[in-house]
């Protein structure tokens, strides 16, 4: 029996991930606790997630289980040992604005916690492939250094610059304001990274841009498409936090995540890192998404711009994927920016 342990197995990443595996024939273990509504608020629960995850996936089983707790997690290692083939650890306290309320738990649940896997692999099934979902806060606000050109509707870089295409893994993380919730994602993601190197474990760390789709309960706080969306449909003013709405994100979508997921299990490199994101040819500006929103919707969004930029945040970001694609030349993203905004929509107002 082929299982597929997956945290966080009911938000956007986790439970796109258990149908992806779980059509490529793995017994399905899910691990989630629903604090997502802890950090956002009802909104933002999982819970719908995990009804339609449970619909999909005849046989999924769930474990209702904090990852912080070592001991609940040992039993779910003991239960299944050997038969765990893949971890996909997608599991986190997405925001940095959130974590600087609580700082330790934005720590344990980031960093502890997947020392708590790493080292449960290590001891139940050290041939598994283990995959991070990271995140490109790890290079903290260093890309606000680059010698960005304002333009009408967003911030960019001239085309002969070397990041024109796309950060690489070359930037540094040093010297940089990274949030609370970018260090403790830093320290998780070290740790993987360590374990594939001194341990030998098949790990690899996956450091995203925006990741969005149909799935994706989005709130203020995180999730940006989505919750841009979310605010055109149900006529909500939205707010832009400084850079004049011109900061730019790339987005990829959650099936196109996953599938790289999945082309890295089938084809691991240990101790890996990869910028993964929408890239040069999926990105876009807090205002040209506005604008987006608007014509899919039918309806004018209302927004107010704040002066005050949250601390540490990108004003351009842009992933470069040159190195996956170099590894994995088969993987393709399927989705653009409008039609990851059309999928949204239309699971906002099915």
């Amino acid at each position: 029996m082929d299982i597929a342990l997956v945290t966080g197995s009911a938000g956007l990443i986790g439970s796109e991930t258990c149908a992806t595996f779980y059509a490529q024939g793995f017994k399905i273990v899910g691990i989630d606790n629903d604090l997502r509504s802890y950090f956002f608020g009802s909104e933002a629960t999982t819970k719908p997630n995990l009804e339609r995850l449970q619909q999909a996936c005849p046989g999924y089983l769930h474990r209702d289980l904090d990852i912080r707790d070592l001991d609940g997690l040992k039993t779910v290692f003991e239960d299944f040992s050997s038969d765990i083939r893949v971890i996909i650890h997608t599991a986190a306290q997405p925001s940095h604005d959130w974590a600087a309320r609580e700082p330790l738990t934005d720590f344990g649940v980031n960093a502890d916690a997947t020392l708590n896997l790493l080292e449960l692999t290590r001891q139940y099934c050290p041939q598994a492939v283990f995959i991070f979902t990271s995140t490109n806060k790890v290079y903290g606000d260093r890309p606000n250094r680059l010698p960005l050109i304002e333009q009408a509707t967003r911030w960019e870089l001239n085309q002969d610059h070397e990041f024109y295409d796309g950060i690489d893994e070359s930037m540094s993380i040093d010297d940089s304001k990274h949030s609370l919730f970018g260090a403790s994602k830093v320290a998780a993601d070290i740790l993987v990274q360590e374990y594939g190197r001194y341990f030998g474990l098949k790990t690899g760390c996956f450091r995203g841009g925006c990741l969005t789709g149909s799935r994706h309960a989005g709130a203020e706080l995180h999730g940006f498409l989505a919750y841009l969306m979310k605010c055109c449909v149900i006529g909500k003013e939205y707010r832009i936090f400084g850079y004049k709405g011109k900061q730019v994100r790339d987005n990829i979508h959650s099936r196109d995540l996953v599938d790289a997921f999945y082309r890295f299990y089938r084809e691991p490199r240990p101790a890996e890192v990869y910028n993964i994101g929408g890239g040069r040819e999926n990105n876009c500006s807090i205002l040209e998404a506005i604008d987006l929103c608007a014509r899919i919707a039918g309806k004018k969004l209302q927004y107010v711009i704040t002066d005050a930029a949250r601390s540490g945040d990108h004003i351009w970001y842009i992933s470069s994927l040159k190195k996956f694609r170099e590894h994995y030349p088969e993987w393709k993203q399927t989705y653009n920016i409008r039609t990851m905004l059309e999928d949204i929509h239309a699971g906002l107002t099915a």
